[in-house]
């Protein structure tokens, strides 16, 4: 039994060194070797954006909630986000940005999906559209080309423009690897975006447009939008007022158009696709319909793309329109911030309102629209030129970072000398013990920080060095047990076993109190306080790691030996050590 008990502790050892080469494996493909640090350590981006008009404080401040889960969604990276008077978010973010986190920070996101009429490639009902002109020969001012138009779609508006020619598809539709069914844009989507997914993209369910004579109308509230026959039905037969827009109309644009609901649009691409001018139905499905946005790169494919998940009554919308517009040239499409992403068609019915976004994306540019989309709209925009970008240098100086290791390292040193003084022996083990717990971390922070964007700030340091202490608590409880199992006369080998059973549950009852004590602190928490309670909660993760997996078969292990079981003298274990006047020896575990 002793034997079979010695031989499991000794594959538990193997498995776990085994396991720590491969982290420090995954380490060395990410290149890193230093921790990344937080804003009081190292400094960073500043990102400052100033709001368009006058917004409400109530829509300033939601907006920097809206980013503060942006960037700091996993609460790890620790960036801190602030308003300033009643026109500035300001950001600030740890280490160096480029411009797909600025993107992120300060994309409005409100997504719309829309049929597509015409486009640059296949004007469709759009073929012999020429530029509208008054009587007195002036352009007229429904269009103003290079910044967009949006006007309401005529209700009277017939039927009997039809299509002179079908739209060629830009991409097509296909079952995911999983035959999920989906649609993609192969070519189309180039989105400057990031990271990645689950609350709905808000937008405005109404708002006030211009009609051709110039005066304002608004929707009713029950009207906005275009039911999946009426989309259906633009794609033919668009209103004479939206084609003369759309002729009138030229991309590049130098700023995307009001992307109002209710409306057609008339807009142009994204990047590479910026050239491309589109005539677009009234929305056929709003961003609040969107329930999951995610990136990641599909089974057996190489290339990026976003996943969305529909739900309400946009899930419906969405299958009817691939059930008519299947194996068609039809084009439908993806509208972020009053510019097209993608203008995918449809292979086959997609029922259950699972869609991709595909095309030319990169893992960066993939989880900043899927980030984006997944936290929801701003409620306000920013002034294009308003945008200012700045490194900062550290908010504490570096003598204190310094203190803060040497502390944790004055710590362990300390825990180290005094079990080796009281244990002798078992100090070793205890020594060992810490050794790897402290290789485990240092290489969990180098990995997270290359994987999930986890910064070291001064608090997580405090929460790292207080991980020592609720290790040392576990040796000492486990030592003990062993330690009164054998003044009770049992040997080492029986000790170790049935001193663990009742060690084992004293430290998960500790363990389980310092991980709720720091998920409260994470979830309830801001700021550097939430990073604290993380660190807490990874050092105690690993002390249960190094407790189960490392000390407990190392102790099985050394019970074997003479020197521990047989009471040695300097083992920690022996008769003057433990107060009784014969340690027992042999015996089965």
């Amino acid at each position: 039994m002793a034997r079979n008990a010695a031989a499991h502790a000794g594959r538990t050892l193997v498995v776990f060194l085994l396991g720590i080469a491969v982290l420090f494996g995954l380490v060395a493909l990410g290149g890193n070797w230093k921790p990344a640090l937080g804003l009081d350590l190292q400094g960073g981006t500043r990102i400052t954006l100033t709001a368009n008009g006058s917004p409400t404080k109530e829509n300033l401040n939601e907006a920097a909630s809206i980013i503060d889960k942006r960037v700091n969604g996993t609460g790890v990276t620790e960036a801190e986000v602030t308003t300033q008077g009643n026109k500035y978010i300001v950001v600030e973010i740890p280490g160096d940005t480029d411009n797909s986190l600025v993107d992120t920070v300060k994309r409005q996101a409100q997504l719309r999906f829309r049929t597509v009429a015409c486009t640059s490639a296949a004007p469709g009902p759009c073929a012999s559209a020429a530029a509208p002109t008054d009587p007195s020969g002036a352009e007229s001012p429904s269009a103003e080309p290079g910044v967009g138009v949006t006007l309401p779609a005529s209700p009277s508006s017939s039927p009997s423009a039809k299509s002179s020619s079908t739209a060629k598809p830009k991409a097509s539709s296909s079952a995911s690897p999983k035959n999920r069914p989906g649609f993609t844009a192969d070519d189309e989507s180039t989105s400057p975006s990031a990271s990645p997914s689950t609350s709905p993209s808000s937008s405005p369910s109404g708002s006030a447009t211009t009609s051709p004579s110039g005066s304002p109308t608004t929707a009713p509230a029950d009207t906005v939008g275009a039911s999946a026959k009426e989309a259906l039905a633009f794609i033919t037969a668009p209103p004479q007022e939206a084609i003369d827009a759309y002729a009138a109309y030229t991309c590049p644009a130098t700023k995307p158009p009001a992307d109002k609901p209710e409306t057609w649009l008339v807009t142009c691409g994204t990047d590479d696709d910026a050239t491309t001018k589109y005539l677009l139905s009234p929305a056929a499905i709003e961003g609040t319909d969107l329930k999951k946005a995610s990136a990641g790169v599909p089974q057996g494919q190489v290339s990026w793309q976003v996943d969305l998940t529909l739900g309400g009554q946009g899930k419906k919308v969405f299958a009817d329109l691939s059930n008519a517009m299947a194996g068609s040239e039809q084009q439908f499409a993806v509208v972020l911030d009053g510019q097209v992403i993608s203008s995918p068609t449809f292979d086959g019915r997609i029922p259950d309102g699972n869609a991709q976004i595909s095309g030319n994306f990169t893992k960066t540019s993939a989880e900043s629209l899927a980030t984006s989309l997944k936290f929801g709209a701003l409620p306000i925009s920013f002034e294009k030129d308003g945008t200012q970008v700045e490194q900062i240098g550290p908010s504490l100086a570096g003598n204190q970072l310094q203190a803060g290791l040497t502390a944790g390292a004055l710590g362990l040193l300390l825990v180290m000398g005094y079990c080796l003084v009281y244990y002798r022996g078992l100090g070793l083990v205890v020594l060992a013990s810490l050794i790897t717990a402290a290789a485990i971390t240092y290489g969990m922070v180098l990995l997270l920080g290359n994987t999930a964007g986890f910064t070291l700030t001064l608090p997580g340091i405090a929460g790292l060095i207080i991980g020592v202490g609720v290790t040392a608590d576990s040796f000492i409880i486990f030592f003990e047990r062993i330690r009164d199992e054998m003044r009770e006369g049992r040997s080492m080998r029986v000790a170790v076993e049935t001193g663990w059973v009742r060690a084992k549950k004293t430290r998960l009852a500790a363990n389980v109190v310092s991980l709720l004590s720091a998920a409260v602190l994470y979830l309830f928490a801001t700021g550097a306080v939430k990073g604290f309670g993380f660190a807490l909660g990874l050092s105690t993760f690993i002390d249960l790691a190094i407790l189960f997996w490392f000390t407990k078969p190392l102790v099985t292990v050394l019970a074997r030996r003479k020197f521990f079981n047989g009471g040695g003298e300097l083992s920690g274990l022996s008769a003057n050590t433990l107060g009784i006047d014969r340690v027992a020896t042999g015996g089965k575990a």
